[in-house]
């Protein structure tokens, strides 16, 4: 792909002060991975290590998924790895997912909330401690009340009486919703599509919402 992978979009951006991902050029990615994956559950495909190293971007920086399906199947044979690496990558593999040793459309779930809270707040999973991961640091935050320590820099611009705060603040909470705990309180990849176009984050949006095209 000839705009390279999100990883390397991310750290080019801490780089520069953030300027090269403005707040529409990130939601517009956050939708595209969704997309992606909502393309893949409704294909019954598992994805298995949703990572900003595997979205990758075209001419016209869209998203694409890469890594998984056969192609991951056969990185996994032929790689002499533990099983307990074959389940997603450090710092995005869900909870359950490191004592099972499986993926499920609902881990996949987890690792885009934690590539989502990576993406609008520019902290990576690696940089926090055991005691602190970036699910609980964007918790703590909230809770203070501090929501410009959530922006990145090349964020700090954005009005907080503008549709794009908003935008962000949704985008941040679902973040948060696709990291519960409890696998059966995540939302589904179609219903993720749903919220981040715009529609507010609620308990009771349906789960049989069809994906958009």
């Amino acid at each position: 792909m000839p705009n390279g992978n999100l990883a390397t979009l991310l750290q080019e951006a801490s780089h520069q002060d953030g300027h090269v991902l403005n707040w529409p050029m990130r939601h517009l990615i956050a939708l595209g991975i969704a997309r992606g994956l909502a393309f893949l559950h409704t294909s019954n495909i598992v994805h298995g290590d949703v990572k900003p190293q595997n979205v990758l971007f075209d001419a016209d920086f869209e998203a694409h998924l890469s890594d998984f399906g056969l192609e991951r199947l056969m990185i996994a044979t032929l790689s002499e790895t533990s099983t307990s690496a074959s389940v997603g990558t450090l710092g995005y593999v869900s909870p359950e997912a490191v004592l099972t040793g499986e993926t499920t459309k609902e881990s996949d779930v987890y690792s885009f909330g934690i590539v989502l809270l990576e993406l609008f707040t520019g902290k990576r999973p690696v940089m926090f401690t055991q005691d602190e991961d970036i699910v609980k640091w964007v918790k703590k935050q909230l809770q203070r009340g501090q929501i410009t320590e959530l922006l990145e820099p090349g964020l700090l611009e954005l009005d907080p009486e503008s549709s794009e705060w908003e935008e962000f603040l949704l985008g941040v909470k679902v973040g948060l919703l696709c990291t519960a705990p409890d696998p059966l309180d995540r939302p589904t990849i179609p219903d993720i599509v749903f919220m981040l176009e715009g529609c507010r984050v609620s308990p009771d949006i349906p789960s049989s919402q069809p994906s958009p095209a």
